[in-house]
C-alpha cells in the first residue's frame, strides 16, 4: 500500500490508506466531555450533559430546559510506512505523509417531552474517506516495451448520521429508549493509469480514469437502556446496554470510465459488488458500560462488540494496485474514562471549579490485510471550564493521540511490503449550553422589565 509524501489540508475527516475499502474509517461518537474521557458515555447519565450514545439517557433532560451542544476538531495525520527492495531487506527513509484536516464533529439538542420523558437530536459524522496513492510499475518488461506506468488511487467523502433518540423512565432508577439512525452522505472513488516517457515507435496508449461514485440514503434503529441501582444526592452508579441493528446501506452507485476523454458509464453489477465486497454496511453492534459520579469525581468503562464479520467474512476486495488479501472481521472495543472536579461550587478559585478528564481506548480495525489485524489505540485528556454566565454551561476542550498499526509487514507478490503506521493528533473544541429554570430562567415569564 505505497503512497507518496504529501502535506495538504482540507474538511475532509480521515487521511488514510486503509479507507480505500469499505466505509472508511469510523469517527469516534459523542460529545467533546465523552471523548476526552476515552469515548466512554453508554452509561453516562447526567442533568447538565447531552448523551447521543445511549437513547434512554434523553429520559433524564429536566422540566422547563433544554441542553445544546457543538464540537469542532482539528486532526493531524503523521502516517510511516516501512519499504522494501526486491530481495526483501529493509531501506530507509521510510515514506512518510503528513496531513492536516479541520470539521465540525457534532451538533446535539435535548428537551423534555414531559415528566421523565425525553428527546434528543444529533448529527454527526460516522465514517470518513480519504487517501491519496500512486505508485509506478515496476515490471521491466513493460518498461521496455511502453515505458513508465504510473498507476494513482485517491478518494474522499462522509458518511454522516442524524440521530432522534427517545427516552422514557418507567421507574426513577430505570430507563429505556429507542433511536432512529439516518445515514446519509456520499464516497467517490478514483483511479487511474498513464504511461509516461513512452518509447518511441512504441505505439499509441491511452490514459484511463475511473470512478466509483456511492450515494447512500438509509435508516436503522438503536435499542437502549440505562438502570442506577445507586442514586441519591451526592453520588449515582449507572449500568448502560445498547444494541444496534445493523445491514446493509444499499448506496446507490454510478460508475464511469474515462478513456482519452471519453467517457463511459458502467451499469452496476449487483453480482460483481457483491464479489468485490462494496455493499457499504454498517455492523450489528453490542454495548454495555457502567458510570459511576458524585459530587467530586466520575469515572466510566464501556465494551463494544461489532459483527463486521458475519455476512461479509467471505468477501474479498482485491484493489487494482495489487493483490493484497482485505477481509472484513469482528471488533472489540474497551474504553476507560476519569474526571476530577476539586469543588464544583468554589467561588475563590477558579482552578477548583475546573473538569479534568483523562482517557484511552482499545481495540482492533474492522479489516485485515493479507492476514495482518490493524491494532488501534488512543490516549486522550482534556478540560471543562465552566461558564458562569450561563449556569452550569461548559466550554470543553479535548486532545486526543490515536495509533494505527500492524505487527508484521506483509508479502505482496512476492515481495514484502509495510502497512502503514498511522498516527493521528486531535484537538477538540466544544460548547456545553445549558438552561434551566433554575439557571437562566429562560422558560420563565418576567414579572418585572
Amino acid at each position: 500500500m505505497p503512497f507518496v509524501v504529501s502535506a495538504q489540508s482540507s474538511s475532509i475527516n480521515a487521511y488514510s490508506p486503509y479507507t480505500m475499502y469499505g466505509i472508511g474509517e469510523l469517527l469516534t461518537p459523542g460529545s467533546a466531555q465523552m471523548r476526552s474521557m476515552g469515548g466512554v458515555g453508554i452509561a453516562l447519565r447526567n442533568y447538565g450533559q447531552i448523551n447521543p450514545m445511549n437513547p434512554a439517557a434523553a429520559s433524564i433532560a429536566p422540566q422547563k430546559s433544554f441542553l445544546f451542544d457543538v464540537s469542532f476538531d482539528g486532526t493531524h495525520y503523521r502516517n510511516r510506512q516501512q519499504k522494501f527492495n526486491a530481495e526483501g531487506v529493509r531501506i530507509t527513509p521510510d515514506a512518510m505523509a503528513v496531513y492536516n484536516g479541520a470539521n465540525i464533529h457534532s451538533i446535539s439538542l435535548t428537551f423534555p417531552l414531559a415528566k421523565r420523558m425525553g428527546l434528543s437530536f444529533a448529527i454527526s459524522p460516522y465514517s470518513s474517506v480519504g487517501y491519496n496513492i500512486k505508485t509506478t510499475d515496476e515490471n521491466q518488461d513493460n518498461w521496455a516495451d511502453i515505458g513508465r506506468i504510473q498507476y494513482g488511487h485517491n478518494g474522499e467523502g462522509d458518511i454522516s448520521e442524524v440521530k432522534l433518540s427517545y427516552g422514557w423512565a418507567p421507574w426513577q432508577k430505570f430507563s429505556i429508549g429507542v433511536a432512529a439512525r439516518y445515514y446519509w452522505g456520499g464516497v467517490t472513488r478514483n483511479y487511474q493509469a498513464a504511461a509516461s516517457d513512452v518509447i518511441t515507435g512504441s505505439g499509441v496508449y491511452a490514459s484511463t480514469k475511473g470512478t466509483d461514485r456511492y450515494v447512500v440514503n438509509n435508516v436503522k434503529f438503536q435499542l437502549g437502556m440505562q438502570w442506577s441501582p445507586i442514586n441519591t444526592e451526592t453520588k449515582v452508579f449507572t449500568l448502560g446496554a445498547t444494541y444496534d441493528f445493523g445491514g446493509e446501506l444499499k448506496p446507490k452507485r454510478e460508475s464511469y470510465i474515462y478513456t482519452d476523454n471519453v467517457v463511459n458509464s458502467i451499469t452496476p453489477n449487483p453480482v460483481r459488488d457483491q464479489i468485490k465486497g462494496m455493499e457499504l454496511r454498517v455492523p450489528h453492534q453490542l454495548g454495555v458500560g457502567v458510570f459511576f459520579r458524585n459530587r467530586t469525581m466520575a469515572w466510566g468503562a464501556d465494551y463494544l462488540y461489532a459483527a463486521w464479520g458475519g455476512d461479509n467474512a467471505t468477501k474479498q476486495e482485491n484493489s487494482t494496485l495489487s493483490t493484497i488479501d482485505v477481509r472484513y472481521t469482528d471488533t472489540h472495543t474497551v474504553k476507560l474514562g476519569f474526571e476530577i472536579t476539586p469543588r464544583s461550587n468554589d467561588v475563590r478559585n477558579y482552578l477548583n471549579r475546573i473538569s479534568y478528564r483523562v482517557g484511552t481506548r482499545i481495540g482492533n480495525y474492522y479489516q485485515t490485510f493479507a492476514g495482518q489485524v490493524i491494532n488501534t489505540y488512543a490516549l486522550t485528556a482534556g478540560l471543562g471550564l465552566p461558564l458562569k454566565i450561563w449556569g452550569v454551561s461548559t466550554v470543553n476542550i479535548g486532545f486526543e493521540y490515536g495509533h494505527m498499526s500492524a505487527k508484521n509487514p506483509v508479502n505482496v507478490n512476492g515481495r514484502m511490503v509495510g502497512l502503514v503506521k498511522q498516527n493521528t493528533f486531535k484537538f477538540t473544541l466544544g460548547f456545553s449550553l445549558f438552561s434551566a429554570d433554575t439557571a437562566d430562567y429562560w422558560f420563565v415569564k418576567q414579572k418585572y422589565d
